[in-house]
């Protein structure tokens, strides 16, 4: 049995880390830019099949004309851009300077015309197949990514070009196609070195060019790698490769392994006796067996099917989190994801040991099957070699390798809950017209308070102490009832940290006692404090304490969650799983691509955004959007969309990205408080004209039945010269102006008394708000400060594969209490009526 019983954990994830670089935009099978080891490797001979030698504008608005239309002349200036963003062979992150010294100049030439358009065809046909789209599609949003359009700008007004693909859609060709050049380029430096050394045959490039994952070319590539000295190596310059090549041909007839391997006796190289020869002679064999290619790869498949992750507890009797897998032993191809990511943590934290199990004499047996000439007086050698290069130089790094692929397999899952939570998050309802009192918990320092008017604005803030250990609660209620009245308050919001539970009780009470026509929510306390601390909090409130910002947080993210959560970094939020165990930079890209999709959909007031959401719109850096912000301080309010152009560094190329998703309102186009890019306003004017309404109607909610007015879409669109779906949009634009997504969120559950985990009896009937989303199922907020969880299993009455199926962040569900562990503060519940097994 072969096991990894000494992987380090932290080896692990630095592995991972190093297979996921921020940015890259896709998971990696192998480092695609992997430096490569040092010192010089002899060709070998190698078994049959191995194929190794022996030795600025973004695209105009589109019209009615097809994808296909567009895609040639983009595509040529895309070969253009790729040629010169190809790196040359050796610059960082590729090749070393030794590989370079393989690699003669004239071989490492830059890419042809030829070449380019080779590749470039070759990786519109790979994301065609994948991705289920025409080809001529695909072409068409390469060229737009090529000439610098953001995902958001191409999925809102390049429809005609995309056939309608989404974001999320476009994403993912985006995040495919960044692999798939780097695949490109690998190959290539691969190719390059290769062939300096003198091994490149037809079949090996051939073998390279056409290979489909990074880690197809590594393997292809393992055996020219440039190593440090080996057994192997050793042996070789000792000049026993003829030896090993009599182990490896396996002559019928002859003299045995010992008498043949006296021949080859060399003191002075370290190898004595014929004992040693031989067992030298094995040492090149194994290495042999162990870089070849087709071997690695059917020892990876065998290892990923057979094997079992085990774990043990590092102590028994401790008492951990961790004791699920003190005696665990799950199939690799079958464990879930939160397991991998729970064993890796206890692994981090000291308290399990973690090994992966093998049959490793059915795996040896497995490779020995794959040399079938095995008789003759070195038959027994041949074998000894193959066992000991699967053993020695083949199971260790297979199994490290599976433990990094379920690793990043748990992490790209993982990074996907969070994100697909991070999005029902920041697309939550807005409380519009809401006057709160915003209440941020604590004993000993108080409850600090912040009152905001419907808009945000800080109107009033104080310190009250209605908890222990000064617990005045008859002064909180008379300042809350002084502050409601003074400012004409209509919404209470506590916040869910320490001491929540005995504010809640003193608020409900007052609303009970004095203001019946209040109502108060609870929300959610994740990243207060880091933005309230931040640089950001600081220079928005320069004048304002840490404590007064992180009240004022969590009352604006009642009143507009997406324009306050913008301003904290996406982990902070805390709607994931095992998010400080995750590759940060691929989880922050991740985030940062949910944010820009949520704040694209929904669209920006440029009058009144802060630079933290402006930073989020399609073509906008952080460093313009504050020039935005300096320019309307200086200036004034923005009037008319072109103003924008005046903005300090906001570019053609920018203006094109940003102008549809920046609204005006009250401007002098009542377009400009709309959807519709000012590319588009001729047609919309037309369309309005033909409607017989003025723009000004805009104004006063719209043009209801404005599609029945103008007639057949698909004629109109052809007598203006645009596309129908960009027709269809600015039609549903034009009927409900400015039309914010969120409201179709929803509602905020309100309440007006408290309730504790005391008050639960099994079967009671709740409503409740889904606060987080896991594999394993989902934690409902039910009013008690303890979030319920509803097991996957009780989310429906069907098979649920993934909860996402079912519910996302801050939808409003019902469900049943199953079981109340007082105790341990754990409330089970389940969305199925009636089916209350715990």
């Amino acid at each position: 049995m072969a096991d990894s019983n000494n992987v380090d954990v932290a080896a692990i994830m630095n592995m991972v880390a190093a297979l996921s670089p921020e940015g890259s935009g896709v998971r990696k099978d192998v480092v695609a830019t992997a430096q490569v080891d040092s010192g010089q490797a002899e060709p070998v001979p190698m078994p049959s099949g191995s194929g190794v030698a022996p030795e600025s504008s973004i695209g105009a608005r589109p019209a009615v004309a097809s994808a296909a239309s567009v895609a040639p002349a983009a595509l040529a200036a895309s070969a253009a851009r790729t040629a010169g963003a190809m790196r040359p062979l050796g610059s960082a992150g590729s090749l070393t300077a030794d590989d370079l010294a393989d690699a003669p100049a004239a071989r490492r030439a830059e890419p042809t015309s030829e070449d380019i358009a080779a590749m470039n065809k070759r990786i519109v046909s790979a994301l065609a197949a994948e991705l289920g789209q025409p080809v001529a599609r695909v072409e068409s949003v390469i060229a737009l990514i090529d000439e610098g359009a953001t995902i958001p700008f191409i999925a809102r007004y390049r429809k005609e070009a995309t056939g309608g693909m989404d974001d999320v859609a476009l994403r993912a060709l985006d995040d495919r196609l960044s692999y798939l050049r780097n695949l490109e380029q690998r190959k290539s430096d691969v190719i390059a070195v290769i062939d300096g050394q003198g091994k490149l045959t037809d079949e090996l490039r051939e073998s390279i060019e056409q290979a489909p994952t990074l880690q197809r070319v590594e393997d292809l590539y393992k055996p020219f790698r440039k190593k440090r000295a080996t057994r192997a190596s050793k042996a070789r310059d000792a000049g026993l490769e003829p030896l090993a090549n009599l182990i490896l041909m396996q002559p019928v007839q002859g003299e045995g392994p010992l008498a043949a391997a006296a021949g080859y006796v060399n003191a002075e190289g370290g190898f004595a006796t014929a004992e040693a020869a031989l067992a030298g002679a094995r040492d090149i064999v194994a290495e042999l067996v162990a870089e070849d290619p087709e071997n690695t790869a059917d020892l990876r498949e065998y290892t990923h099917k057979t094997a079992a992750i085990e774990s043990e507890a590092v102590d028994a009797d401790e008492k951990t989190a961790y004791e699920p897998y003190y005696e665990f032993s799950e199939a690799a191809r079958s464990i879930p994801n939160h397991r991998i990511l729970a064993i890796n943590r206890g692994e981090r934290e000291g308290k399990l040991r973690v090994r992966v199990r093998v049959d490793g004499e059915a795996a040896a047996e497995r490779l020995q099957r794959r040399y079938p000439r095995r008789r003759g007086p070195f038959a027994g050698e041949l074998d000894a070699a193959i066992a000991d290069g699967y053993k020695r130089l083949m199971a260790p790094s297979l199994e490290r390798e599976l433990r990094v692929d379920l690793t990043m397999r748990a992490q790209e899952d993982a990074i996907k809950v969070f994100a697909k939570n991070t999005e029902g998050l920041l697309q939550q309802r807005p409380v519009r017209g809401a006057r709160v009192i915003a209440l941020d918990p604590g004993y000993r320092a108080g409850c600090k308070v912040a009152v905001l008017d419907e808009y945000g604005k800080l109107l009033d803030h104080t310190i009250l102490y209605p908890t222990p250990p000064r617990r005045d609660i008859a002064g909180t209620k008379r300042e809350l009832l002084r502050l409601t009245r003074k400012h004409r308050i209509n919404t209470i919001v506590v916040g869910n940290g320490t001491a929540s539970r005995e504010t809640e009780e003193v608020v409900a009470a007052f609303i009970a006692e004095s203001a019946p026509e209040l109502r108060y929510t609870i929300v959610n306390e994740a990243g207060a404090s880091v933005y309230s601390a931040s640089k950001l909090a600081s220079e928005e409130y320069p004048d304002l304490d840490v404590t007064t910002r992180g009240a004022m947080s969590l009352g604006r993210r009642l009143q507009d969650p997406l324009a306050e959560l913008v301003k904290i970094p996406p982990q902070s939020i805390g709607v994931g799983q095992y998010q400080h165990d995750l590759d940060q930079g691929e989880l922050g890209r991740a985030l940062g691509n949910v944010v820009e999709n949520v704040v694209n959909r929904v669209g920006v007031d440029v009058n009144t955004a802060s630079a933290s959401l402006l930073g989020y719109v399609s073509g906008i850096t952080p460093a313009v959007a504050k020039n935005i912000v300096a320019y309307r301080e200086e200036n004034g309010a923005f009037t008319d969309r072109r103003q924008l152009k005046k903005v300090p560094k906001l570019g053609p190329k920018a203006y094109l990205n940003a102008a549809g998703f920046m609204r005006i309102t009250g401007g002098k186009n009542p377009l400009d408080a709309t959807s519709v890019h000012p590319e588009s306003y001729e047609i919309a004017g037309e369309l309005l004209r033909r409607a017989g309404v003025e723009p000004s109607a805009l104004a006063a909610g719209g043009v209801p039945g404005i599609g029945a007015k103008i007639g057949n879409l698909g004629a109109i669109a052809a007598e203006l010269g645009c596309g129908v779906p960009t027709l269809r949009d600015i039609v549903a634009e034009l009927e409900k102006p400015g039309r914010d997504p969120r409201d179709d969120a929803p509602e905020v559950v309100f309440s007006q008394a408290a309730r504790s985990i005391e008050d639960l009896e099994v079967g009671m009937e709740l409503k409740g708000t889904v606060r987080n989303v896991v594999d394993f199922g989902a934690f409902v907020d039910i009013g008690v400060h303890q979030d319920g969880l509803v097991h996957i299993s009780k989310l429906a009455d069907r098979f649920v594969k993934h909860p996402s199926e079912v519910v996302a962040v801050g939808d409003t569900v019902t469900v049943w209490v199953t079981g109340v562990d007082r105790a341990r503060k754990k409330i089970s519940l389940t969305m199925v009526k009636g089916r209350m097994d715990r």
